[in-house]
């Protein structure tokens, strides 16, 4: 079975291109990259997430006295991102395909024009042939500002580009359902919506990326919510991007059932902007079943028992329910001032409207 795919984003991960040393393995990036023209020839628009900036400049520079973790990070990338870059085009060069680079941060998804600023600039790439490389700019990007690794990336950039699959490329095979050193462990091939993996996930991060195996489960379960087919594989096997699309049934792959249920543009990029919340709307226990009950409920003020922090209208909020725990995010329909005033009563015109609200 052919797996028809007409717009996929596929992410890279530092150890799939780093080998043991942190040295760019630049035979595995060339694979990679004949694999991704084999499916660019075939009809396939692809959007590359690629990390190795770090592990490309490691290689190259020698710092003259011990610097901190961000001086470091700051460095390597800016002379790694320069050299991976150039080695990306290279290598497609060969097979007349043009790339361009797009270095992102966090901060450029916290308003919906540089949303869709970003979103238009790699449309019109696409439009013209040229394959997008992403990566975060590890130069500028402080930590409390950074994504939690380009898995965190990928998840947003595959829904904002309205991919029809994620591929997440590692250098294990999947989700596995114990230890993936305990040969009695095998690959979850699919997993359902509201499968519980707890058990299963280690926490454990790789040698040379932020994220480890938790994040990647609980981005794969956002962008599946949203309609998006995610598979985690390895990387390091031969041909898997050309296996995964063309031969998906005896591909060893964690693979995500995606939601049959359209989610808007708007709420995709608010299921993806909790981590640029002002503030918090705190909720009766009425306002909270009617969320978990109904398909289409905005937050009234009648339902509002406290706000807290600051925000402006348009800004994201975070909506925790009446025990305290977070139940979704949204775009405020008024400032805190306006919602503080409103609170409690009827009649009101919402303070967060079910078009900008996504429910966990």
């Amino acid at each position: 079975m052919e797996q028809e795919f007409t717009r996929i984003a596929v992410k890279v991960g530092s150890n799939v291109l780093a080998r043991r040393d942190g040295t760019l393995d630049v035979t595995r990036m060339s694979a990679l990259v004949d694999q991704i023209a084999e499916l660019d020839k075939s009809g396939v628009e692809i959007i590359l997430i690629s990390s190795g900036a770090v592990a490309s400049g490691r290689s190259e520079i020698h710092p003259q006295k011990k610097l901190d973790s961000v001086d470091q990070r700051q460095l390597f990338s800016a002379v790694g991102q320069a050299k991976l870059i150039n080695r990306y085009y290279e290598l497609f060069r060969e097979h007349g395909i043009p790339v361009g680079q797009v270095l992102t941060t966090k901060e450029n998804f916290s308003t919906r024009r540089h949303y869709l600023n970003q979103k238009n600039c790699m449309t019109v790439m696409l439009e013209n042939g040229v394959i997008p490389i992403v990566n975060e700019n590890d130069t500028i990007s402080v930590s409390e500002l950074m994504f939690t690794d380009n898995d965190e990336l990928s998840g947003l950039i595959a829904s904002m580009m309205d991919a029809q699959a994620l591929i997440i490329l590692s250098n294990i095979d999947g989700i596995y359902n114990g230890s993936p050193a305990d040969p009695e462990s095998s690959v979850i091939r699919e997993i359902e919506h509201g499968k519980d993996l707890s058990s299963y996930i280690q926490a454990s991060k790789s040698s040379f990326g932020r994220g480890g195996m938790l994040t990647k489960t609980n981005i794969a379960r956002k962008v599946a919510d949203e309609g998006i087919t995610v598979i985690i594989a390895n990387g390091k096997r031969d041909n898997i991007l050309v296996d995964l699309l063309q031969h998906p049934e005896e591909t060893i792959c964690t693979r995500f059932i995606p939601s049959n249920e359209p989610v808007s543009s708007v709420k995709k990029w608010i299921a993806h902007s909790e981590g640029f919340a002002k503030g918090e709307i705190h909720i009766n226990e009425c306002a909270t079943d009617i969320l978990n009950s109904e398909k289409a409920a905005s937050i009234l003020p009648i339902g509002i028992t406290h706000i807290e922090g600051e925000f402006e209208k348009d800004e994201i909020v975070r909506i925790m329910d009446f025990q305290g725990n977070q139940v979704g995010v949204g775009k405020a329909n008024c400032d805190s001032k306006q919602a503080r005033e409103a609170m409690g009563k009827h009649g009101k015109k919402p303070v967060v409207h079910y078009d900008y609200l996504y429910i966990e």
